[in-house]
């Protein structure tokens, strides 16, 4: 039924979850799977002096914890028989329901999979949902789990 799953993933609780949930649908309809962690611009740009070593610290704090992501989603791919063919992908510079949807776009990916972290009432409202967006905008199913 599907061929190409994206996976969302930023190491959090929520995302470990999904991950367990798209690995074994990607297992079990033979498809491809690819983990995508995506890096919010650099919230400080515009504001006061550049400093590009603030930058370089943020994008390469980035780096790490996508390799974090990555590894982790690995880790199942290759847990059990047959493995999943992984690709480990890392979006820069976008906010993440932006960076999610055109992903899957660009991937030709007919599932996306996601974590929710299940906020309510003001956090929300504050924080808003990149779940919510995601759906909205996706041209493709999107599983979100809790």
């Amino acid at each position: 039924m599907f061929k190409n799953i994206l996976l969302a993933t930023d190491g959090s609780a929520a995302s470990a979850h999904a991950a367990k949930l798209a690995v074994g649908m990607a297992r079990l309809h033979g498809a491809a799977l690819t983990a995508l962690y995506v890096s919010d611009p650099y919230p400080y740009l515009g504001v006061g002096e550049v400093n590009p070593m603030g930058y370089q610290a943020y994008s390469a704090a980035a780096q790490q914890l996508a390799a974090q992501a990555h590894a982790q989603v690995e880790e199942l791919c290759k847990a059990e028989t047959p493995p999943v063919n992984l690709q480990a992908r890392l979006v820069e510079d976008v906010a993440a329901a932006s960076g999610i949807v055109e992903s899957a776009k660009e991937l030709g990916s007919d599932l996306i999979v996601m974590g929710s972290h299940g906020r309510t009432g003001i956090a929300r409202l504050m924080l808003g949902s990149v779940a919510t967006k995601v759906v909205a905008e996706s041209p493709v199913p999107v599983l979100v789990t809790r």
